[in-house]
């Protein structure tokens, strides 16, 4: 196990009704709001009218910007720094999910620098400090509400990069299920898979001796296979919703990966099908990580069997060590299909023509992608071909 330091400051406020004490927790980190949301069904199902009433009953004076995309942008985050400077904002509130929660953390970032906020994406600046942000959940799947991660897509050259900054974790992040229940079909499923991606980026290390860590992340996805499967039954159900909102938040808020070492390539090459493509993210992932496992499961074949074993079930008396590897991926596979979700290039309508490109694009100048399995160029080429 490696030497390691843990702390999460976010105060995460959990369960029915949470949302309405929005305003009283805000008020402790500012007085005056940039809200960040994106469409329209927060104004149908009333939560944003009640958020909204909770702010002003707490005193907080709020600027409404209703401009999240899907794969955040960076013109939508200079957008907010523009808001946050013109009306002297000192405090951000995302409501969403991922996307919300990622830009509002660029916004706080760079209306809080002179330069430009890419620089902190592309390792030419670092961020200082950042305007304090808190957090509604309404989409578990990415977990940014209580990690220091933040990922954006500059709109010329559709280049998707990472920033990350304990300066930009929230100050607190309300989760309450119900907010959930209207989630599309496809997007519950994607935010499982995408909850599940973070879980197995962390799950396979080369890190020995830890057992405990990969108790708990083998608990969190069998919780998700069995879970993610019955809240697509029955999305109205508080408990099931409750399970996948809370292990979401766990599988990225960094416990998980205490003493070990995380992978990452998974999500490198994912990031350029959300880029190139506005694939969503979950979506991408689940076509990404079945061919990554095919690729890679010779690095370390007993990790990849304690999976098929510990997580997906497979019967020892499967002959061979490595049928029981192909074993546990081919389920793996079988139920992300189960849900809906996509598993090849084709089933996304990807063409083949921009393998290349993206190969390099994943890399961005470094020499290789992953710790599993370090993958160079024509490493990632070969994935993707695998996921066609």
């Amino acid at each position: 196990m490696q030497n390691f330091t843990f702390h999460n400051p976010t105060r995460i406020l959990f369960g029915k009704g949470r949302e309405d004490e929005v305003g009283a927790v805000a008020r402790e980190y500012g007085s005056r709001a940039l809200v960040h949301f994106g469409g329209d069904y927060l104004r149908k199902n009333g939560l944003l009218e009640r958020i909204e009433a909770s702010l002003s009953a707490a005193g907080i004076e709020f600027v409404e910007y209703d401009g999240v995309v899907p794969n955040p942008r960076l013109s939508t985050v200079k957008e907010g720094i523009r808001l946050c400077r013109e009306n002297r904002l000192d405090f951000v509130l995302a409501i969403g999910g991922g996307s919300a929660i990622d830009s509002s953390k660029a916004i706080a970032a760079g209306a809080c620098m002179d330069g430009d906020v890419w620089d902190c994406f592309t390792g030419k600046a670092q961020v200082e400090k950042a305007l304090p942000i808190g957090v509604v959940l309404t989409i578990p799947a990415s977990g940014s509400e209580s990690s220091k991660a933040c990922i954006i897509t500059k709109d010329e050259g559709s280049q998707k990069r990472m920033c990350s900054s304990p300066h930009i974790l929230p100050k607190f992040a309300i989760l309450d299920p119900e907010t959930t229940y209207t989630l599309p079909a496809y997007q519950t499923a994607a935010g499982c898979c995408d909850i599940m991606s973070h879980l197995m980026e962390r799950y396979f290390t080369q890190t020995e001796h830890v057992d405990f860590t990969d108790r708990l992340l083998e608990g969190a996805l069998r919780t998700m296979l069995v879970t993610a499967p019955r809240v697509l039954a029955e999305p109205d159900n508080y408990d099931y919703r409750a399970e996948v909102m809370f292990v979401g938040n766990v599988a990225h808020n960094d416990l998980l990966g205490m003493g070990r070492e995380e992978d990452w390539a998974c999500h490198d090459i994912e990031h350029e099908l959300s880029a190139l493509y506005d694939v969503t993210h979950g979506a991408g992932l689940t076509v990404i990580t079945p061919a990554w496992m095919k690729y890679v499961y010779k690095q370390n074949l007993p990790r990849f069997v304690q999976f098929a074993v510990r997580v997906m079930d497979v019967d020892l008396a499967f002959d061979q060590p490595e049928a029981i590897a192909l074993e546990g991926i081919r389920r793996l596979e079988a139920f992300f299909r189960s849900l809906g979700m996509p598993t090849s290039f084709a089933d996304l309508k990807i063409p083949a023509d921009r393998i290349p490109e993206m190969a390099r694009r994943a890399l961005d100048g470094r020499p290789y992608a992953g710790h599993f399995a370090h993958l160079k160029e024509e490493d990632i080429a070969a994935i993707y071909r695998l996921a066609l």
